[in-house]
């Protein structure tokens, strides 16, 4: 075989095997990308090996292409790129940045009655993902005719939905097999779980979802915002839908703002239709505002984590410890605004057990607010809750911060061995001796904010959380959730709607419309609660 032959060859077969590599590990050509310098490193490799084994094929000896100019030149250039790489990941690192790492995130000081609404019951997120998926497993085992094509993927992304909490998450094909025979039409619905009712919808589309993680080839959607966008790094992606139920792909993609790898935070938003892939790219100050999910929550922790131990320098968050303080071990999500944000409570670098306050951190803006309000840690609500029920043994879910009565309180969901939600509970968090437990979050309330009166805490307490309205029924319906009767009703001149469980309230099977009555109530955004109804 001729030479030049050879050489076209030899780059032919260099070319695929670039080809083949970049198509698989999908690297973003960008000095900021770990994976660039990998790949560049592989490609010289490859070089070197196919410059070693031309060299043996002539019949050389080893030792004499280790001391040619080209293999030493070929070594050289891979040590280049290495050191290159680790010295630019040093200068990169916290240790010689703590103070650029910790201006990263702009924390400001927020009014806890002020900033967090008292939510109404029918909005508070009831379940946590582990729930949520059970939920959603439980609904796909029951649509004969997609189980043994799909399953449900486990992203279940938590979102804002025409006002509601939700979580969703797109089907995905349930093997090769069965993409390979369903992949024309695409995947044909997304799992949509209400975490405050814990109603759950498998939606169907009109038109399949064809771009998604359980695809194949260039329908993968990291193999199509690859090609699109060459190099951009991503982030997580997360499955949201817009206002009209469309299913979308927000892909955050990163930004390095300290040396070649150090202080990412979100520079860009592309958005990509799960059912076209159309693409959309949008500063990150200019997302729309339907988006809920542009930071993950766990660069929001980190970053906070840099805020609070590098105040004093690096080697001070490692030795002195000095006015650190931290993250503690978990997080949950709070609806707000249209919003979602990232709740956690913040302690001191010795672990102890006790909070000095929470901080909440917006997803879509990377907004951050800290509350000065010392209690327990969440751990410890936790095993307080879990000791109100121990002879149940039911198990406590990372608490959510609620405004209840004015008051911080942690508002834990407790689950049984099959995952199922059991009973609630309530702890203050500067109290967490302080925990009222009830069936419905109706019950709970209404027995903490009795503990709050009783102990002192908060006088006005009842006050501060419900309302009271006398009237004459109007209209009155009845109905079932989760297995429990409620009545609705209506006064006369009013178009409130009054919720009212048969549970609790069982004398109002005697109530009829004409009657006049009293109830005491919370406001809700579909439905007033009813904590308290007399007939006069």
């Amino acid at each position: 075989m001729k030479k030049p032959t050879k050489v076209i060859l030899a780059v032919l077969a260099l070319l695929i095997i670039g080809f083949i590599y970049y198509y698989v590990s999908l690297p973003a050509i960008n000095i900021h990308a770990g994976g660039f310098w990998t790949f560049l490193i592989v490609l010289l490799a490859v070089l070197v090996g196919f410059y070693i084994l031309s060299r043996l094929k002539k019949g050389e000896n080893i030792k004499d292409v280790k001391k040619s100019k080209i293999f030493k030149v070929g070594i050289g250039a891979i040590l280049l790129v290495v050191v290159v790489y680790l010295v630019g990941s040093l200068l990169s690192s916290p240790i010689v940045n703590a103070k650029k790492y910790q201006k990263l995130l702009t924390v400001k000081d927020g009014e806890f009655t002020e900033d967090i609404d008292q939510v109404s019951f029918d909005q508070i997120p009831l379940l946590d993902r582990d729930s949520a998926t059970l939920l959603g497993n439980r609904k796909m085992g029951s649509l004969v005719e997609m189980v043994s094509q799909f399953e449900v993927s486990p992203l279940y992304t938590q979102i804002n939905y025409k006002g509601r909490p939700v979580r969703v998450s797109p089907l995905q094909y349930a093997s090769p097999i069965k993409w390979l025979t369903n992949q024309k039409e695409g995947i044909p619905a997304y799992m949509m779980i209400d975490m405050a009712n814990q109603d759950t919808e498998c939606v169907k589309l009109k038109q399949g979802i064809k771009y998604s993680p359980s695809e194949y080839f260039n329908r993968n959607i990291y193999r199509h915002l690859r090609f699109n966008y060459p190099t951009y790094i991503f982030d997580e992606i997360s499955f949201e839908l817009d206002e009209e139920g469309t299913p979308y792909w927000v892909c955050p993609v990163k930004k390095y703002s300290i040396g070649l790898f150090g202080g990412q935070v979100i520079g860009r938003v592309v958005l990509c239709n799960a059912i076209t892939g159309e693409t959309m790219d949008y500063p990150i100050e200019d997302v729309p505002s339907w988006i809920d999910r542009a930071y993950s929550a766990d660069l929001l922790v980190q970053l906070f984590d840099y805020y609070g131990t590098l105040k004093h320098g690096y080697f001070n968050s490692i030795l002195g410890q000095k006015d650190c303080l931290q993250t503690t071990n978990g997080y949950n999500f709070i609806a707000q605004d249209d919003d979602v944000w990232v709740y956690t409570g913040v302690t001191s670098v010795t672990a102890d057990q006790s909070n000095v306050g929470f901080v909440l951190m917006n997803q879509r803006t990377m907004e951050t607010k800290f509350y000065k309000i010392e209690g327990a840690v969440e751990v410890s609500a936790m095993s307080s809750a879990e000791g109100q029920v121990q002879n149940l043994g039911y198990r406590a879910t990372f608490p959510l911060l609620l405004n209840i009565a004015n008051e911080p309180t942690y508002f834990i969901a407790l689950k049984d061995d099959a995952g199922l939600v059991k009973k609630y509970a309530m702890v203050n968090v500067q109290k967490y001796q302080l925990v009222a437990i009830g069936d419905t979050v109706q019950q709970c309330e209404k027995q903490y904010i009795a503990l709050l009166n009783t102990s002192g805490i908060s006088a006005d307490a009842t006050a501060a959380a419900t309302q009271s309205k006398t009237g004459v029924i109007a209209k009155i319906a009845q109905g079932v959730i989760e297995g429990n009767s409620h009545y609705y009703l209506m006064l006369e001149g009013s178009d409130e709607i009054f919720d009212i469980s048969v549970v609790e309230f069982l004398d109002i099977i005697r109530y009829n419309v004409g009657d006049r009555i009293t109830i005491e109530y919370t406001p809700g955004a579909s439905a007033n609660v009813v904590l308290g109804i007399s007939k006069e």
